[in-house]
């Protein structure tokens, strides 16, 4: 029997998974990657760019980091060699194909619109039409189409499409005598040449996420107070100086599954619910032991960074920040090498940015937007059909069933969209629930009660996450979306020895090294 065709575009963390599991089942995988290496959105990342999460909760369930790595939050650099290492382990080079630009995808089979079962049937071994695979090597600039039994797309939310503001004629990019660019831009460059683009400059840094620390932190460091630089940014979130508020590891807090009996989840039964909702003035307590922590830590208050919501909120969005060597960062604030500025809205004149509530003028040589990227753009854009094109991009959240199914569009899944407090876990189990479905393990349900279960979800992450909702994210319930994963391929949920140890000890990928 022939083995069955599939293309995985993106080379990041979660295309190297999906053609690890891919390759475990029998399959013939292809990955198509823009780049000219792997690693994805670490592949050109700044100088000073750190994992966020430690290094334990970020690693492949059966590749653990080696020993000769001790940084609890490793550089960048050996982000890439980990990656590298894995792939090299698992033989995956070979299938790989980078510099290799997909620029569309075209479903050659019947309409999905009358199924009742994904697919016409709700499994993978019977499919009944074929992807059109379009990819232009962009050192020949030849182009070939690749015929596909099956799609993932690990695209990845974070790179290739900035999200930009935009501003009223007159007021915008247009008028400003300086240089304006996205972070994508600025990480794209060497060292050498990002540190000549902010040095003796006036820069303005608009965003205050992971990647406008970062920047402004290589800006303080390389001018000081001489040319300082300002971070402007609507509203503050909670940043963590550590990973162990009052001595407590996070961990204990929210990534076991007593920590999830606090909060109501999508498709809990009456027990849990009943559960969540008696508990929740400890989960109210929880939150507020970590937002004491972390004011007692950094200079909030004093700076006017304190949040207006709960550390809670932040978690389940994953909005959270952790801040390495926060007393640095306070310091360049309080000589003043970063300002900070607080703003809805701005506009630009000749020589900075004009702050639309007090009407201020930053004067700026250089701004450089931090102000992430449109996921859900790059995924529409890749599909020669614009039906499914607005099938996975026609609200503000990507309607995904397990987050990796989309009912409507046949024989494709998409990994590493939907996030989590730490992605490279999530989207190896994803891969591995993929890799499930394409070798028959399970079938799915219907295209009807699939529909139903992602508007569980969505109403989930409204009432959670409110105004983020469209991040996708399943920060705080990774063991409930586990254990749902864990069902369907009839693995046990349990993942440890003994019901202390399922209920209080933390959850992390070396425990679901197993697959099924």
């Amino acid at each position: 029997m022939d083995k069955k065709q599939v293309v995985i575009v993106g080379a990041g963390i979660s295309g190297l998974l999906a053609c690890k599991y891919c390759l475990s089942k029998g399959l013939n995988p292809t990955v198509f990657d823009l780049e000219s290496g792997i690693g994805g959105v670490w592949a050109k990342t700044i100088k000073t760019t750190r994992l966020q999460a430690p290094k334990d909760l970020y690693q492949f369930s059966d590749f653990p980091w080696p020993d000769s790595v001790v940084d609890v939050f490793p550089t960048h650099q050996q982000m890439l060699e980990y990656f590298h290492s894995y792939a090299t382990r698992f033989d995956l080079m070979p299938h790989i194909k980078l510099q290799s630009r997909v620029s569309s995808i075209s479903y050659d089979g019947p309409s999905s619109q009358a199924w009742s079962l994904w697919n016409g049937i709700g499994e993978m071994s019977s499919s009944k039409g074929k992807w059109n695979v379009t990819v232009t090597d962009t050192r020949t600039t030849t182009t070939q189409v690749y015929i596909a039994d099956f799609v993932i797309l690990c695209l990845g939310r974070f790179k290739d499409v900035p999200n930009m503001p935009k501003f009223p004629v007159g007021k915008g990019l247009e008028i400003f005598r300086g240089k304006a660019i996205h972070s994508m831009e600025y990480a794209a460059m060497d060292d050498d040449k990002a540190e000549a683009f902010v040095k003796g400059k006036k820069v303005v840094i608009v965003g205050f996420g992971k990647t406008g620390l970062d920047i402004a932190r290589e800006c303080a460091s390389i001018n000081g107070p001489e040319h300082p630089c300002t971070i402007v940014y609507r509203r503050d979130h909670w940043k963590l100086p550590d990973w162990a508020p009052w001595g407590i590891p996070l961990t204990y807090l929210y990534f076991n599954r007593f920590s999830e009996l606090l909060v109501h989840k999508p498709g809990e039964g009456f027990v849990l619910n009943l559960l969540a909702t008696l508990l929740s003035p400890l989960r109210w307590g929880v939150s507020k032991f970590v937002e004491s922590y972390i004011k007692n830590k950094l200079p909030l208050a004093k700076f006017d960074m304190v949040p207006q919501h709960s550390f809670e909120k932040d978690t389940r969005s994953c909005l959270i920040l952790y801040m390495p060597e926060p007393d640095n960062f306070f310091d360049a604030v309080e000589e003043k090498s970063i300002k900070l500025k607080k703003s809805q809205s701005f506009c630009f004149y000749e020589n900075g940015i004009s702050i639309d509530e007090d009407n201020t003028q930053i004067e700026a040589d250089a701004v450089i937007f931090a102000t992430g990227f449109k996921g859900e753009k790059k995924l529409k854009n890749i599909f020669g059909s614009s039906t499914f094109g607005h099938f996975i991009a026609g609200s503000p959240r990507v309607p995904l069933y397990r987050e990796c199914i989309h009912p409507q569009i046949p024989q494709l899944a998409v990994i590493g969209y939907s996030e989590s407090l730490s992605n490279i876990y999530t989207s190896e189990m994803r891969a591995k629930w993929v890799a499930a479905l394409l070798e028959g393990v399970f079938k799915l349900p219907s295209v009807n009660e699939m529909e139903k279960d992602i508007a569980r979800w969505d109403e989930y992450m409204k009432q959670s996450t409110e105004e983020y909702h469209y991040r996708s994210s399943v920060g705080a319930l990774e063991i409930w979306y586990n254990d749902q994963l864990c069902k369907d391929m009839g693995m046990n949920r349990l993942r440890k020895n003994g019901l202390f140890a399922n209920l209080f000890e933390p959850h992390g990928p070396l425990d679901y090294v197993k697959v099924p």
